[in-house]
């Protein structure tokens, strides 16, 4: 399985509380729809906006010519602008999962 972590940190414009709102109720109905997607989480920090990181998206496809492949497609175009539109900084990690328990 692989999956993608996105790494978030808001505008500084944005309240946090407003950053959340919109990730869990517009972005959440866009990420629903990028092909081939097989499971997506977010994860938000406890300490509402004081650290470094305010989100951590979590991804997860067959492959990663999937999830290359829905960021292609018109949707996954979307998504990204969303994203993007909304943070002063976006990190992506790639991983091969391996589950233990």
């Amino acid at each position: 399985m692989f999956k993608a972590i996105i790494i978030l940190k808001r505008r500084e414009d944005l309240k946090f509380e407003e950053f959340k709102s919109h990730w869990l109720d517009h972005h959440a109905a866009l990420v629903r729809q990028l092909p081939n997607i097989r499971k997506a989480v977010f994860n938000f920090s406890t300490e509402e906006g004081t650290g470094e990181v305010d989100a951590v998206s979590e991804l997860w496809f067959d492959n990663q010519q999937d999830f290359l492949d829905a960021y292609a497609s018109e949707i996954g175009q979307q998504v990204a602008q969303d994203s993007l539109s909304h943070v002063s900084k976006r990190e992506r990690v790639m991983l091969s999962e391996h589950d233990i328990v």
